[in-house]
């Protein structure tokens, strides 16, 4: 171990320890990103990390404009008749509403593959219906969270096409393949979570008051909802889908979809278009103060591990332990995933070097390239650093942190599954 690594190793430690405690996460994730800069006599990573997150454009379009969108239909009452429309016949579904809710969702996904992407679709509209049904709002956002395995049965997920080509078999024929697995793990997700809100007592019938900020308002749903009104949060949703399946040359974008739902908002609720207007950008300020914020200092914690060459060095030895090459494509792309926040540099970086000798150690490309992949997906599900983690956050009003407390042992027992049954 070097010296930098060793730093990083005390650093990251001191950062966990800071974020147990509840400090500010943006202002722990910025310091301990640019300490390790700093210390890593490499300073200008972290700015420079900095400036690139601030101008995500995918991020801050499906954000932003979500977050907007959300600001309308809270404005317009339009999230309160959809709930009520769909709580009287959910309502006596109980406990099985969770996995109702993730069985759609994970459907969803297959339209919309980016985990990001889809808990800024879906999440304005299934996290507020799951917490006035009586779900805690952490179990509601860990529920549209854990629903993006599915995704992998996308042909627009990038991870199937470049495996594809290093085993010469077309896409869909690797979706074919692997489908098995991929729904067996989405159901063992869905399964998993159920006893997760069981056993972290997350559902009560009479709802909870007050979490964190998130209230559960039964009491003021409407006796005889609008069915005009109900349809406006979906509307985005129905759009974003139709369009990935029928009509995928019109490349609708999230922040389309919900400036059309906005546009349908107004029309039916007859509200005032400044008030509307007004709403929209204020609720797309927020979105970026309060989760791309959290997002942009992530980066810059990332960047400081970079800086202190533990990622380079973690990669580097997942490429060279061909000996290991199973459990290196399991754990590898999990354990980074968790760190960084994101599975897809580990994930892409074994597979090119590794997977196309998966023949001398006994496994075949499709097999071993698959197993990368989706463990780096169970380890991004797993990583409170994950810009879809702290979107379904910000959403249910709770920290990361309670999000992760229920998905990574789902996600973890997922892996294994998949590790010995793949």
């Amino acid at each position: 171990m070097t010296w930098s690594m060793g730093v990083a190793l005390v650093v990251t430690i001191g950062a966990i320890a800071a974020l147990i405690k509840r400090c500010e996460t943006r202002l722990v994730l910025l310091s301990a990103g640019i300490l390790m800069a700093l210390l890593s006599l490499e300073p200008m990573i972290a700015f420079k990390q900095f400036d690139k997150s601030m101008t995500n454009a995918t991020l801050i379009i499906a954000i932003c404009s979500a977050m907007g969108f959300a600001s309308v239909v809270s404005l317009t009452k339009c999230d309160v008749h959809l709930v009520a429309l769909l709580t009287k016949p959910l309502k006596k579904l109980g406990l099985m509403l969770l996995p109702a809710c993730m069985l759609v969702v994970s459907l969803i996904s297959i339209a919309i593959p980016s985990t990001s992407g889809l808990v800024a679709a879906v999440g304005p509209t299934i996290i507020p219906l799951m917490v006035r049904a009586g779900f805690h709002p952490a179990i509601a956002a860990a529920s549209v969270v854990g629903s993006i395995t599915l995704a992998y049965l996308s042909p627009g997920v990038s991870h199937n096409a470049f495996i594809a080509k290093l085993a010469d078999i077309t896409i869909m024929d690797f979706i074919g393949r692997w489908m098995p697995v991929t729904v067996g793990a989405t159901l063992a997700s869905i399964v998993l979570m159920v006893i997760v809100c069981v056993v972290y007592r997350d559902f009560r019938r009479e709802g909870f008051s007050q979490v964190d900020g998130a209230e559960s308002k039964q009491s003021d749903l409407p006796e005889k909802p609008n069915i005009l009104f109900a349809i406006a949060p979906l509307l985005p949703v129905v759009i974003l889908v139709c369009a990935s399946i029928w009509a995928p040359q019109l490349k609708m974008s999230v922040a389309t979809a919900m400036l059309i739902g906005a546009i349908y908002a107004i029309a039916v609720t007859r509200t005032s278009p400044a008030e509307v207007t007004k709403k929209f950008f204020d609720g797309m300020g927020r979105g970026y103060a309060s989760i791309i914020g959290i997002i942009i200092a992530a980066g810059v914690f990332a960047a400081g591990l970079r800086a202190c060459g533990v990622i380079d060095a973690f990669v580097n030895y997942l490429t060279h332990a061909n000996e290991v090459a199973k459990l290196g494509a399991a754990l590898g792309p999990y354990l980074m995933a968790i760190v960084t926040g994101s599975g897809d540099a580990a994930t892409f970086a074994f597979n090119e070097a590794v997977t196309p000798h998966a023949a001398q150690f006994g496994m075949s490309i499709d097999s071993l390239g698959y197993l990368a992949a989706i463990s780096g997906n169970f380890g991004r599900l797993s990583s409170p650093l994950a810009g879809g983690m702290i979107i379904a956050a910000g959403l249910a009003g709770v920290s990361p942190f309670e999000i992760v407390k229920r998905t990574a042992p789902v996600m973890f027992i997922c892996l294994v599954g998949v590790y010995f049954l793949g």
